[in-house]
C-alpha cells in the first residue's frame, strides 16, 4: 500500500481543526481549507491555541509544537488540495452540501490513487461516493470530538469502496495517527451514533416533558451511571444542530420515531441555541 504522506482537510471548524492538528502532530504536511480566508485563518489560530495547551500539559515539546504548526497551510483556495494523498471532508452535516463538495474534490484531486474521505457523523458514504468518478476510493473516516484527545476513529467503507482503500485508511488512522480503529457498516449513524444519539434525544425529551431539569438529568447519568459527562452537556459539546442533523438522518434511514429530533431540540436550533459553540444550549458557556 502507498503511504499517505500529504493530507488535505476541508472545513476549519471544530472537527476540521482537530483532524488537521492530529495529522500535523504525526509529522504530515496538511492543507486546511475553508470557504473564506478569514475562516481558514481562524481555524489555524484555533490549532495554535490547542497545540499550546498540549505543550503546557507536557504532551508536546516546544519544538514539536512549532513543527506541527509550521506543517499546516491554511487557505480558501480548494485547488491547493490537488496534491494530497488523502482529503478529509469535515464540512457542515448536510447531505447536499457534502455531495457538492465531493463532486468538486473529484475534479480537483486528479490522482486516481488519492483517497476522498468524509468525517460525516451519519450520512451514508455511498451517497457521497456516487457524486464522484472514483467510488472505490471514497470512504468514511469518522473522528470524535475533541479529535486530539478522543482515541477512536470509525472507518466506514461503502459497498463500492475497494479493500485496498479500506486497508490503507485503517493503517493510516491506526499506525500513523495512533487511533483505535473500528470498522462500521455503511448505514446511517454507523456504530457509535446509532447508540449514542437516541440516548441524547431521550434526555432532550425528558427536559421537554418537564420530567427533570437538565442539571438533574446529567447528574443522574454521571453520579448514577458513572458516565464521564451527562447527555445534555455532551449534546452541547457536539453541537445541538449536529445532534439534530444526525437524528434526522437516522429517522430518514430507519423511520423509527425515537430517532426523530424532539420539538424542543428543533426550537433550540432554530433559535441559534447550539450549545458550547454559540455560548448557550442546555447550559450556559460564558466567553472566557
Amino acid at each position: 500500500m502507498t503511504a499517505i504522506k500529504r493530507v488535505g482537510v476541508v472545513g476549519a471548524g471544530q472537527m476540521g481543526r482537530g483532524i488537521a492538528e492530529v495529522c500535523a502532530r504525526a509529522g504530515l504536511p496538511v492543507t486546511l481549507c475553508d470557504t473564506t480566508e478569514e475562516r481558514a485563518r481562524a481555524g489555524l489560530a484555533g490549532i495554535a491555541d490547542s497545540l499550546l495547551r498540549a505543550e503546557k500539559k507536557g504532551a508536546l515539546t516546544p519544538e514539536d509544537r512549532a513543527h506541527a504548526l509550521a506543517g499546516i497551510a491554511a487557505t480558501a483556495d480548494p485547488t491547493r488540495l490537488a496534491g494530497a494523498d488523502l482529503v478529509v471532508e469535515a464540512a457542515v452535516e448536510d447531505e447536499q452540501a457534502k455531495t457538492a463538495l465531493f463532486r468538486q474534490l473529484d475534479e480537483i484531486v486528479t490522482d486516481p490513487a488519492a483517497v476522498l474521505a468524509s468525517n460525516t457523523s451519519s450520512i451514508p458514504i455511498a451517497k457521497l461516493a456516487a457524486a464522484t468518478r472514483r467510488p472505490r476510493a471514497v470512504i468514511g473516516l469518522h473522528f470524535f470530538n475533541p479529535v486530539p484527545v478522543m482515541p477512536l476513529v470509525e472507518v466506514i467503507p461503502s459497498l463500492h469502496t475497494s479493500k485496498a482503500t479500506e486497508l490503507r485508511v485503517r493503517a493510516f488512522a491506526g499506525e500513523v495517527l495512533g487511533k483505535r480503529v473500528i470498522v462500521a457498516q455503511d448505514r446511517a449513524g454507523f456504530v457509535v451514533n446509532s447508540l449514542l444519539v437516541p440516548y441524547l434525544l431521550a434526555a432532550v425529551r425528558l427536559v421537554g416533558s418537564g420530567a427533570a431539569t437538565a442539571e438533574d438529568i446529567d447528574t443522574g447519568m454521571t453520579a448514577g451511571c458513572a458516565h464521564p459527562m451527562g447527555p445534555l452537556r455532551l449534546a452541547d459539546l457536539i453541537g445541538l444542530d449536529t445532534v439534530a442533523a444526525i437524528g434526522e438522518a437516522l429517522y430518514e434511514e430507519y423511520r423509527e420515531p425515537l430517532y426523530a429530533p424532539p420539538p424542543l431540540l428543533r426550537r433550540m436550533v432554530e433559535s441559534g441555541l447550539l450549545g458550547r459553540k454559540s455560548g448557550q444550549g442546555f447550559f450556559s458557556y460564558p466567553a472566557a
